[in-house]
C-alpha cells in the first residue's frame, strides 16, 4: 500500500550529470522540486574518465554554463588540469578540456544542490511512474513513498537493468558496483515504450606508484589555464600533468590471443557499444593495420592514486587485463586498482520524444542524458539542462524553450536525437554541427545568455556584466573602423615581426585585422590602446572581424533554414490522407510527427520529393487530422 509521501511541481529521478542540471534548473526557475537518487553519497559521480570538455563537448559546457547550469562553474572549482585544444587550427575548432578531481567535483555538486532553494533531495528507488487519465503524475518509490507532481523527468544514466560484463562474469549491477533499477524498465514497457539495449565500458584504474613515468610523454596543462564559466575569476595554477604512452605488438598479440574470452565477442554482449570511444577489442580488431594506439594516463584527483588508463577500455577477464597493462610501456610493474568491464544498459528509443525532451506518448513525462541513447556526461547535462527548463516551463506557464541548430551544439544534439534517433550511444562531434563556425567557444554568451536571463537562470548582476560586454565589443568595432593607419616605417616593423605583406597603402584598423598574420596584440602596437578593454572583448572583436565573411554567409545559410523551420506542421496532421508522399516516408513521418518542414526534411527516410508534396498540402491549408 502506498503512502502520499509529498507534492511538487516537479520530481527528477537520478542524480548523475543530467539529472543535478534538470534539478537545478527547475528549482532555480521557482519550480518545487524533489531529486531522488538510489544513493546520495554518488550525486555527480563520473563512472567513466575523469575530465569534462573536449571537442564539440567543451562548447557544450560553456552553453550549459551561458543558459544558468552549473557543469562549467563546478569543474572550474575542481579540476587538477585544464587544456586549451585545437589551437592551432581556427575557432569553431577550439575547445577547453579539463581533467576533473573526481571526489573534489561530486562534493562542489553535493554540497550547492542541497542548498539549492526549491530543491529537495532524497535516497529512493523509483519502481514506477503515477498515471492518471494518460498523464504522468509522480513516481512511486520501492518504499511504497508516492511522490506527485505535475513533471517527472527520468535521469537513469546507466542504471535501468544495468548488467556488467567482464569476460564471462556477468551480474547485475550500475557503475561501481550500484544498486541497479530493474522495475522502471519494466514499467516504461509497461506503459508501452519501446527501450534498446546499449552498452559502454570502462578501462583499468592502476596505482601511479607502480608507473615508470620515465618511459611516457609528459602533458602539462596550459600556462594561463581559461576557464568554462563566464563568472570564473580566479584560476587553479597548481596544475598536475597526464601522461602519453602508446599499445604495442605484444599488447595486441594479447588481445587477439584472448579475443573469444571478451563479453565483447564472446556472444555475452548483447547491447551496442559506442563507436567513437571502441573497447580496446574493437581497436585491435577494427583498426589492424595500426601498429600501436594512444593510451592516457589520467589522475583521477590530487588525493588518490588512482590512475585511469584511457584508450584500455576493455571486457577481457581480470587475468588478461593483468597481462595487456603491462605491456605497455611505462606499465610494466603497474597495478590494477580497478578491472576494466563493460556494462549493458536499457534506453528509450529518442524518437519517442518531442524537442521538448517531454515523450510524445506520456505527457508530463520527461527524460534526458543517456537514458536517450547518448554518451558522455556533457551530453547528458545539455539534455538535463533543457529538460528541467521545460519541465518547470511547463508547471509556471512559460514557453517551452526549443534551441535550433544554429543556436548551439545542444540544439544539434536533441535535434539529432528526436528526429534520427540512434542505433548507438550518440556522441557529440564538431562534425555534426553545420553551422560550427556559429556555434564557437568564445561566443556561448552571446547566443544563449538571453536565454537563460528570461527564464530566470541568469542572476541580474551577470546580466547586467553580459549586456556591458556587448556594448564594449560593438564600441571598439566602431572604433577600429574609424582608425586609419599609415604605412610608417614603424608601422611596417609591425607588419615585418607578424610576418605580413607590408603596408601600400593607408588601411583602416578594422581592415587591417582581417589580416590572417595579424592579431589583435599586434594592431594594438598600431594604434592608441583603450585600457579598459578585456581580454574577453578583444578575442570576441578579433573573431567577429577576422571572419565576418564567413559568419555572414553561415548566417545567411541560417535565414533559409529557418524559412522551413517557421513551416509548422500541426501536431495531428494524417499523414496517411496525404497523396502522393512514399510509403517509407509516411511511416516515418508517423513516426517522429515533426514539428516543422524543416525538421521533417531531416528525417532519413524522408526525400527532398515527399518534402515538396508535404509543402504543398499545407499551403493549401485543407489538413486533414488523426482523430482522437
Amino acid at each position: 500500500m502506498t503512502y502520499n509521501a509529498g507534492n511538487y511541481d516537479v520530481i527528477v529521478v537520478g542524480a548523475g550529470h543530467a539529472g543535478i542540471e534538470a534539478a537545478h534548473a527547475s528549482a532555480r526557475m521557482g519550480a518545487k522540486t524533489l531529486m531522488l537518487t538510489l544513493n546520495l553519497d554518488m550525486i555527480a559521480f563520473m563512472p567513466c574518465n575523469p575530465s569534462i570538455g573536449g571537442p564539440a563537448k567543451g562548447i557544450v559546457v560553456r552553453e550549459i554554463d551561458a543558459l544558468g547550469g552549473i557543469m562549467g562553474k563546478i569543474i572550474d572549482k575542481s579540476y587538477i588540469q585544464m587544456r586549451m585544444l585545437n589551437t592551432g587550427k581556427g575557432p569553431a575548432v577550439q575547445a577547453l578540456r579539463a581533467q576533473a578531481d573526481k571526489p573534489v567535483y561530486m562534493q562542489e555538486v553535493k554540497n550547492l544542490v542541497e542548498n539549492e532553494e526549491n530543491l529537495t533531495v532524497r535516497q529512493g528507488m523509483v519502481n514506477s511512474l503515477i498515471v492518471e487519465d494518460g498523464i504522468c503524475k509522480g513516481v512511486i518509490t520501492e518504499t511504497k513513498a508516492a511522490y506527485y507532481a505535475e513533471s517527472v523527468i527520468v535521469t537513469t544514466g546507466t542504471f535501468m537493468r544495468g548488467k556488467v560484463l567482464m569476460g564471462d562474469l556477468e551480474y547485475e549491477s550500475g557503475p561501481n558496483n550500484q544498486r541497479v533499477s530493474i522495475k522502471l524498465s519494466e514499467n516504461l514497457e509497461e506503459l508501452g515504450f519501446n527501450l534498446t539495449r546499449f552498452k559502454t565500458g570502462t578501462p583499468p584504474r592502476v596505482n601511479s606508484h607502480t608507473i615508470d613515468y620515465s618511459q611516457t610523454e609528459i602533458q602539462p596543462g596550459d600556462e594561463n589555464p581559461k576557464s568554462f564559466s563566464y563568472e570564473t575569476t580566479e584560476v587553479i595554477e597548481d596544475q598536475i600533468p597526464c601522461w602519453l604512452t602508446y599499445t604495442n605488438e605484444f599488447t595486441h598479440e594479447v588481445i587477439n590471443e584472448n579475443l573469444t574470452l571478451s563479453a565483447m565477442y564472446s556472444g555475452m554482449k548483447r547491447g551496442t557499444g559506442p563507436r567513437y570511444c571502441p573497447s580496446i577489442e574493437d581497436k585491435i580488431v577494427r583498426f589492424n593495420d595500426k601498429p600501436r594506439h594512444q593510451i592516457f594516463l589520467e589522475p583521477e584527483g590530487r588525493n588518490t592514486e588512482e590512475v585511469y588508463v584511457q584508450g584500455l577500455s576493455t571486457s577481457l577477464p581480470e587475468s588478461v587485463q593483468h597481462e595487456m597493462v603491462k605491456s605497455v610501456p611505462g606499465l610494466e610493474n603497474a597495478e590494477i586498482m580497478r578491472a576494466g568491464y563493460a556494462i549493458e544498459y536499457d534506453a528509450v528509443v529518442p524518437t519517442q520524444l518531442w524537442p521538448t525532451l517531454e515523450t510524445k506518448r506520456l505527457p508530463g513525462l520527461f527524460t534526458a542524458g543517456q537514458i536517450n541513447g547518448t554518451s558522455g556526461y556533457e551530453e547528458a547535462a545539455g539534455q538535463g539542462l533543457m529538460a528541467g527548463m521545460n519541465a518547470a516551463a511547463k508547471v509556471t506557464g512559460k514557453e517551452p524553450i526549443i534551441l535550433d541548430r544554429s543556436q548551439a551544439y545542444i540544439g544539434v544534439m536533441i535535434d539529432d536525437l528526436v528526429t534520427k534517433g540512434t542505433n548507438e550511444p550518440y556522441r557529440l562531434l564538431t562534425s555534426r554541427a553545420e553551422y560550427r563556425l556559429l556555434l564557437r567557444h568564445d561566443n556561448a554568451d552571446l547566443r544563449l545568455t538571453d536565454i537563460g536571463y528570461d527564464y530566470g537562470l541568469i542572476s541580474e548582476e551577470r546580466y547586467a556584466a553580459f549586456i556591458a560586454k556587448k556594448e564594449q565589443v560593438e564600441a571598439e568595432k566602431k572604433r577600429l573602423n574609424k582608425i586609419v593607419i599609415k604605412p610608417t616605417e614603424e608601422i611596417q616593423n609591425v607588419m615585418k615581426s607578424a610576418g605580413a605583406a607590408p603596408m601600400k597603402e593607408a588601411v583602416k584598423a578594422y581592415d587591417l585585422l582581417k589580416r590572417p598574420e595579424l592579431t589583435y596584440e599586434y594592431v594594438e602596437q598600431m594604434i592608441e590602446i583603450d585600457e579598459n578593454i578585456s581580454d574577453d572583448v578583444k578575442e570576441q572583436v578579433a573573431i567577429q572581424i577576422k571572419y565576418e565573411g564567413y559568419i555572414k554567409k553561415a548566417k545567411e545559410q541560417v535565414a533559409r533554414m529557418l524559412k522551413m523551420e517557421d513551416k509548422k506542421i500541426p501536431a495531428d496532421i494524417d499523414y496517411n490522407a496525404i497523396n502522393g508522399i512514399a510509403t517509407e516516408a509516411i511511416e516515418k513521418l508517423k513516426k517522429v510527427r515533426p514539428l516543422s518542414v524543416g525538421q521533417a526534411s531531416r528525417i532519413s527516410g524522408v526525400n527532398p520529393a515527399d518534402i515538396s508534396i508535404l509543402l504543398v498540402y499545407i499551403e493549401q491549408g485543407n489538413i486533414a487530422r488523426i482523430a482522437n
